[in-house]
This record gives structure tokens, sequence and C-alpha cells, in this order.
């Protein structure tokens, strides 16, 4: 039977660590999911759309992997699409303890699917889409923290933002 697993976030935008931790994840389970969350109570500075298109671009050279938006629970989700483990990301202590949390209300929503926490690697692990975001208020370098293809991304949306 094919392991699924879903990776679920904001994604804004995606960056080097989430993108490694696809990358390993891809090497534990048959098919990963990448699941972008609408999050509109974050204010997210990209829209669905554009988080997602960011997302696919930056997989699409990744087999087993494949990128859906949603706005419901992460366990509807996972159901919807027959994924029984969850993916999480962590970084630092700082997110254990939202993360447990997390995985503690999932598994009480649906004890059937499991919550696998992997770390970036270590050149990764100072990475937030929040310090990516904070960077582009400022015009500062970016390219050392997100995939190449979605620098490219941003600077259209950027430069069609700036119209």
């Amino acid at each position: 039977m094919k392991k699924i697993a879903l990776y679920p976030g904001t994604f804004d935008p995606i960056t080097n660590g989430h993108y490694d931790i696809i990358e390993r994840a891809r090497n534990l389970f048959d098919e990963v999911i990448v699941a972008v969350a609408a999050s509109v109570d974050k204010k997210p500075l990209f829209t669905l759309e554009e988080r997602i298109e960011m997302v696919r671009i930056a997989v699409e050279n990744i087999d087993g992997v494949r990128v859906v938006g949603f706005d419901n629970l992460t366990v509807e989700l996972a159901r919807t699409h027959n994924a029984d483990v969850l993916i999480r990301g962590l970084r630092a202590v700082s997110d254990f303890e939202y993360e447990l949390q997390l995985g503690y209300l999932n598994n009480s929503l649906d004890d059937t699917i499991e919550t696998v926490y992997l770390m970036p690697k270590l050149k990764h692990a100072f990475i937030s889409s929040s310090i990516v975001r904070n960077l582009l208020k400022f015009n500062g370098k970016i390219d050392h923290l997100v995939p190449k293809e979605v620098q490219n991304i941003i600077g259209k949306i950027e430069s069609c933002t700036l119209q």
C-alpha cells in the first residue's frame, strides 16, 4: 500500500528550509502532498494562488510530490487525499512547543493520522518565511534563502505590485 504524507503550511513564501523538508520527506514516503493553507488569519504577503504557484515551481523536479491549496482542517484534507502521515518541520526548540500542541490536536481529531517531525539541514535551520518577508520589505538579499525559481516569481510579483 502506498504511503502518503501531507506537508501542510502557509509557505509565505516557500524557503530552502521547506524545500529541504520536502526532499527528505519524499525519501521516506511514496508520495508527498504539499498543502498550501489559505491562512487568512495570518494575513499572508502573497495570495494563495501565488504561494501555490511558487511551491509548484520549486518542487516540479521532485517525482512523487504534488501541491494543493486548502482552507479546511488539516486532518480533513489528509483524509481526502488518503494521507496517514502529517509532516511538520522543526528548526529550533522554540518551534517544538507549538508543533507538539498541533500534533496532539490533530491526533485528537483523528488518531489514525501520525505526525512526523523533520529537521532541516543545519544550513537551513535559521530560515523562516517571516525572515524572508522582512528582508523583502527592505529590498534585502534573499537568493540564499529561497529556491531560485521562487526568487524569480517574487521579483515578478513585486514589480507588478509596485506598478
